[in-house]
């Protein structure tokens, strides 16, 4: 079942005089379950193609459907709602709330969700047990390694029960072993059904992909799925 279908997607960005095509003309199908993997130099357009996914960015022009619906003709309201109940971020830099501990950083997305604080405290709890992280609720990110901090924000991008989740260069930050680690975790995720988008510039990371799309100035190059899985 197709899950994104993206049409003749474009953004252009007004320089002057000049206009830069951060997208020109993407056509992309990703289906329900997949695990996909987006790879291109800097600057060949790969984060802006994951920030249209995630209804962070709208495109120029072009047709976005998820989940059956025109992201197009979605108002803020149901932006927001897109992105707080059907997608969840893994993000390079982990985007935690110095100040607060794990459980209140997993618990933040569902704040604005209209559940009872208990409901999601025990939510918040259940997926920091997933990641491993049940003797970690209470630490700050500051007493936490950087493999814990991005548990912990693998566990907020799953607190939603979202379908699809979105990895920004999952591993940039941790060593080798810390990151296969976390990449582990996200082909646990792939296999409990979640389908999983991940922006990395890696070639050892791309490959626990099931999909590799590779974009360079714009356009999509390649695309091929792996035949040894």
């Amino acid at each position: 079942m197709k899950l994104i279908e993206i049409r003749n997607i474009t953004k252009v960005y007004d320089m002057g005089t000049e206009k830069l095509y951060a997208l020109n003309g993407v056509d992309l199908d990703i289906e329900t379950n997949e695990y996909v993997a987006i790879m291109g130099p800097s600057g060949s357009g790969k984060s802006t193609l994951m920030n249209i996914i995630g209804c962070l960015d709208t495109p120029t022009s072009g047709d976005y459907i998820l989940n059956g619906k025109d992201v197009h003709e979605m108002d803020d309201d149901e932006l927001a709602t897109i992105r707080s109940k059907e997608i969840g971020f893994i993000f390079q830099t982990f985007n935690l709330l110095p100040r607060s501990d794990a459980l209140h950083n997993v618990e933040l997305p569902l704040v604005y969700s209209g559940i009872t604080k208990a409901e999601r405290i025990r939510r918040a709890e259940e997926a920091l047990a997933s990641v491993g992280l049940s003797d970690r609720m209470k630490h700050k990110p500051n007493e936490l390694s950087g493999g814990q901090r991005q548990r912990v924000s693998v566990a907020r991008a799953l607190v939603n029960n979202p379908s699809i989740i979105l990895a920004d260069e999952p591993t940039g930050n941790l060593d080798t072993k810390t990151g296969e680690e976390i990449m582990i975790l996200i082909k646990e995720l792939n296999a409990k059904g979640n389908t999983i988008i991940m922006v990395t510039h890696e070639e050892d990371i791309a490959k626990h992909a099931h999909r590799v799309i590779k974009i360079r100035d714009g356009k999509i190059e390649s695309d091929s799925k792996r035949q040894n899985i």
